[in-house]
């Protein structure tokens, strides 16, 4: 079988804009809802639009939360993507505390009263400083600095490890907006709807799948 990106049906995902954006810089696609199709992808993208709980219960019911993990400990390149973000982290306060994902560990918080919720619109990303910057910003490769990009979130994440930052936005307060730890990536802001620069994104994202 031909190598392909697989990007998870869980009943939340914008799946065609993503599709059709990764398609477009190059990917072949399959949307996944199976096990066996994520342990035979060469990569994953985890989309999300929606509430964190309901996330979490549909992937349960999927039953490929398994194959996910067992892909990531494997060391196959995984993006997470708004919602997708915030399923990787040990849980979140979105309608009463919820596990999450746990791979990476930290908590997904509410935005305090004093600003517009939903964030809502274009806003700019400021790249971060690592200890491996080279290494963690792969997907960051060429991107200017204070780039603008699509946010559409209520919520967002605080990683416990720092190091895992690569790029913050400012809406209220510094709030995270792309983490890289290993092999495993995630943006609070939508790259399919982003423009060049969000399909940009997608391509290093591939790019650095085909190195693995």
């Amino acid at each position: 079988m031909d190598k392909f990106i697989a990007v998870i049906d869980y009943g939340l995902g914008n799946l065609r804009s993503v599709s059709k954006a990764l398609e477009s810089v190059g990917a072949k696609v399959k949307v996944a809802d199976k096990a066996k199709d994520i342990l035979s992808a060469e990569a994953i993208v985890l989309p999300g639009v929606g509430a964190f709980r309901k996330g979490m219960e549909n992937l349960g019911k999927s039953e490929i939360i398994p194959a996910l993990l067992e892909s990531i400990k494997n060391n196959k390149p995984f993006l997470g993507i708004c919602l997708g973000l915030q399923l990787l982290f040990t849980e979140s306060e979105e309608h009463g505390i919820c596990k999450g994902l746990d791979i990476i560990k930290g908590n997904v918080k509410k935005f305090s009263a004093n600003v517009k919720i939903p964030h809502m619109g274009w806003n700019d990303i400021r790249k971060q400083k690592t200890e491996n910057r080279e290494q963690k910003t792969d997907i960051l490769k060429d991107i200017p600095d204070n780039s603008y990009f699509y946010f559409d979130h209520s919520y967002y994440v605080e990683p416990e490890d720092k190091d895992t930052v690569i790029a913050t936005t400012e809406y209220g307060k510094e709030f995270v907006s792309a983490i890289n730890k290993d092999n495993v990536w995630g943006v609070q802001f939508h790259p399919e709807k982003s423009s060049d620069l969000g399909l940009k994104i997608l391509k290093n994202f591939i790019e650095l799948t085909r190195t693995k």
